[in-house]
C-alpha cells in the first residue's frame, strides 16, 4: 500500500526532505539519554530480581518513536508530495485520408512476413498513430468493396476496424475502380482543404462495376489525390489457392501488377504511385507518404497537479495523538 502511494509521487520541494537525517541523529540521542537517565543500585546478589522485566518496561521506547514518527510525516507532507496528470489539446488543419486496401485471396501471398495483409494491416495502423490530427477512414475491396470504417477522428475506433479486416469476408477479385470509387465516395461531403486516398493492391483490375480509370476522373474532378501502391516481390510468390477437395494450397504464382494503370491514377490526380516488394519498402512508402502530406498542428500540454499530503498530515495527528495517549495512561509519570 505505501509502495503505491510513493510509486507515482513528485515532491515540489524535494530539499526539505534533508531534514529526515534529523530522526536518526535524535533516535540517538533519545537511546543515549535514556541510558544516562537509568538508575543503579549495588546489591549482593540478582537472584531476586530475576524476570522483574515488566511489559511496561519493555515498550518504554514507543512514545519516542511515535514522535519520530509523527515528525517523519510531517517532514514528508512539507516538501508536498503531489501526482501530475498530462491533459494534452490537439488542434490543427487536419487532412481527409481513405486507406483503400486489396483483400482479395492473392494478399494472402507470403512473399511479406507473415503475408501481404497482415503487412498492409501493420504499417496502416502505424501510419494512423502517427496522424492525430487528421480524418481517416478505411475501403477495402476484392471482387467488390466496401467501407470497413467512415472517416473519422476516432482513432481507436479505426485501429480496432483496421485490425479486424480479413480476407475472406467478400467475393474474391480485384476490383480496383470500385474500391477507388468507393474511396471517393467517402469523401465527396468532406470540407477538409485537402482529400487523399491511399490505394494498396497487388494485382489487376479483373472485377466490379466501376472502371478504374472513370474511378479516377471522379477522384480527379473532385480534387482528390491518390497515392497508389503495388505491392509484390518480383517474379513469383508463394500463394494459397484452391486445391483437390476443396484444400487450400500453397503454390507459386505468377506477381502480376498493373503497374501502368495505378501510375496513371496517381499521376493524374497529383499523388504518386509507390512498389513495395518487401516489408521495410511498404513501411519506408508510409512514411514518404507521411512526410508528403504534411498536417499543422498545435499541441497544447496542460499539467494538473494534485496534492498527496492529505494522508501523511492525519498519519501524523494520529502518531501524536497515540503518544499523549499513551504518555497519559501506560506512561504515566506522578510528580
Amino acid at each position: 500500500m505505501l509502495r503505491d502511494y510513493f510509486e507515482h509521487i513528485e515532491f515540489a520541494y524535494p530539499g526539505v526532505l534533508f531534514l529526515l537525517l534529523i530522526i536518526p541523529v535524535l533516535a540517538g540521542w533519545y537511546i543515549s539519554y535514556a541510558n544516562r537517565l537509568r538508575g543503579t543500585m549495588m546489591v549482593s546478589s540478582l537472584k531476586s530480581f530475576r524476570n522483574t522485566h515488566s511489559f511496561k518496561s519493555k515498550l518504554r521506547y514507543i512514545p519516542f518513536v511515535l514522535r519520530l514518527l509523527a515528525l517523519s510525516c510531517i517532514i514528508l507532507a512539507l516538501a508536498r508530495p503531489q501526482t501530475h496528470n498530462d491533459e494534452k489539446n490537439v488542434e490543427g488543419e487536419g487532412i481527409d485520408i481513405v486507406l483503400c486496401l486489396d483483400v482479395s485471396g492473392s494478399m494472402l501471398a507470403q512473399d511479406f512476413h507473415p503475408n501481404r495483409l497482415e503487412a498492409a494491416k501493420k504499417v496502416a495502423g502505424d501510419f494512423v498513430r502517427n496522424r492525430p490530427a487528421d480524418r481517416i477512414g478505411l475501403v477495402i475491396f476484392a471482387g467488390e468493396s466496401f467501407t470497413q470504417c467512415p472517416v473519422t477522428g476516432d482513432h481507436a475506433v479505426l485501429e480496432s476496424q483496421i485490425a479486424q479486416v480479413d480476407g475472406g469476408f467478400l467475393v474474391d477479385g480485384t476490383a480496383i475502380g470500385s474500391g477507388l470509387a468507393t474511396s471517393v465516395d467517402r469523401l465527396r461531403s468532406s470540407e477538409a482543404k485537402s482529400k487523399v486516398v491511399i490505394l494498396l493492391t497487388d494485382g489487376e483490375n479483373n472485377g466490379g462495376l466501376i472502371d478504374p480509370k472513370t474511378a479516377k476522373e471522379i477522384a480527379k474532378s473532385m480534387g482528390i489525390k491518390v497515392y497508389t501502391i503495388g505491392m509484390g516481390s518480383v517474379g513469383y510468390a508463394s500463394t494459397p489457392v484452391p486445391g483437390p477437395g476443396g484444400q487450400i494450397i500453397m503454390q507459386q504464382e505468377k506477381v502480376n501488377i498493373d503497374e501502368p494503370l495505378l501510375q496513371e491514377i496517381a499521376a493524374e490526380t497529383g499523388g504518386q504511385y509507390f512498389r513495395a516488394k518487401a516489408n521495410q519498402g511498404l513501411e519506408a512508402i508510409y512514411k514518404e507518404i507521411d512526410k508528403l502530406e504534411k498536417t499543422k498542428i498545435n499541441i497544447t500540454t496542460t499539467r494538473l497537479y494534485t496534492e498527496r499530503f492529505h494522508p501523511l498530515a492525519l498519519m501524523a495527528i494520529g502518531f501524536i495523538f497515540a503518544e499523549l495517549l499513551l504518555r497519559l495512561t501506560v506512561f504515566r509519570q506522578f510528580p
